[in-house]
């Protein structure tokens, strides 16, 4: 019960101390507003957004994209990351591809993915996927063949089938992993939303900041950066939730309590 309200307050406690600083900053070192707007201007324009309706179909341009692009480039890592595990000839065959895909720099590929799908939604789901696919990839493969090697020798021993033993043995052994993977990937996956808008689009908040930025109208900015931010914490939330549920048997998820 103690850590339970110690989660809650600290976070509370440095939120205030920011907000704070923040005001202090611009009251007493004189800071201009178009350089950095009071807080409460920012509370402001991120209620206003809302309650206007300005915000919204820019929030859930981007949270499509993200949300489409992350579980796209996540289940196509894990089908690819199993089978390279299980199979040395596939990774063999597709390995060196996949570094070479990912030494890209994926903000080079957006244009040609604007020219492939378009400017809407499918060519920033894609580029979502692609910067969500290699981390997801490692982390799979990486735990895939973290298993025990005895457990493993036990199972065939009794003639257990390949199946069986990626289903009783590799995959659980790799569950911590994955969740790592998917941690990493939902970070990534907000970049790679918001640098799509950058480049060609007209709806989500990447598109919005950057005609603020125009206007300079900061305090929209801040709203925008705002709203990402706690949108990111939202899913780091969900999905460590889900690794207490799924993982209460790992060391890792006992210590989130």
């Amino acid at each position: 019960m103690k850590n339970r309200y110690a989660n809650t307050l600290l976070p509370l406690l440095t939120l205030v101390l920011i907000l704070g600083l923040w005001d202090i900053s611009i009251r007493w070192l004189g800071m201009p507003s178009y350089l950095l707007p009071p807080p409460w201007d920012v509370f402001q324009a991120l209620w206003h957004g809302f309650a206007s309706g300005l915000l919204w179909p820019h929030f859930l341009t981007t949270a499509t994209e993200t949300v489409g692009g992350f579980v796209l480039g996540c289940s196509i890592a894990i089908l690819v990351g199993g089978l390279v595990a299980e199979f040395k000839w596939i990774e063999r065959m597709i390995f060196p591809y996949v570094v070479a895909l990912q030494s890209m720099p994926k903000v080079a590929l957006a244009p040609l993915l604007i020219v492939w799908f378009g400017f809407g939604l499918m060519s920033k789901v894609v580029l979502v996927a692609l910067i969500c696919f290699f981390p997801m990839f490692v982390n799979v493969v990486a735990g895939l063949r973290s298993s025990r090697q005895e457990l493993i020798e036990l199972y065939t021993a009794f003639s257990a089938s390949r199946f069986q033993i990626f289903r009783d043995i590799k995959f659980p052994s790799a569950l911590p992993s994955i969740f790592a993977g998917l941690q990493i990937a939902l970070v990534l996956s907000l970049l790679g939303a918001v640098v799509g808008e950058f480049v060609a689009s007209q709806k989500g908040l990447g598109s919005l900041i950057q005609a603020a930025s125009l206007n300079f109208d900061l305090p929209i900015m801040f709203a925008c950066i705002l709203t990402l931010a706690l949108m990111g914490a939202a899913a780091t939330l969900l999905v460590n939730w889900a690794q207490r549920r799924l993982l209460f048997w790992h060391e890792s998820s006992q210590s989130k309590r």
